[in-house]
């Protein structure tokens, strides 16, 4: 499932409509309805507004895999890393919730910009 999927699966699992999701993560409801149709992807700290409105791990909006096997993208990303960093960085995750590598990741695209 995409992450707009996702976004108004829990949504309507929540039953807030569109209203009560934008105005409780503080976005517009043209841009909910955005990402819901999938024309558009939401940014981390955005993605952390909704899904703390939702009361749902991040992760449940990002990607829902019911298989275990590593898929097409993360093989393509292993490869363009290696594998040896591609471990390091998901060793060193395992140190932090979720909502601090976000944030963190949030961080490096910020100081990346400047």
């Amino acid at each position: 499932m995409s992450v707009g999927d996702n976004i108004k699966k829990y949504r309507q699992l929540k039953e807030f409509t569109i209203e009560d999701l934008a105005m409780k993560s503080r976005i517009g409801v043209q841009t909910l309805e955005s990402y819901e149709s999938n024309s558009r992807e939401p940014e981390l700290d955005t993605l952390l507004k909704i899904s703390t409105v939702l009361d749902i791990p991040a992760s449940e909006l990002v990607e829902h895999q019911t298989d275990h096997t590593i898929d097409e993208e993360l093989q393509n990303l292993i490869g363009e890393v290696g594998v040896k960093r591609a471990k390091l960085l998901l060793r060193k995750s395992l140190d932090f919730s979720e909502e601090e590598v976000l944030k963190a990741m949030n961080l490096l695209y910020e100081l990346k910009e400047k």
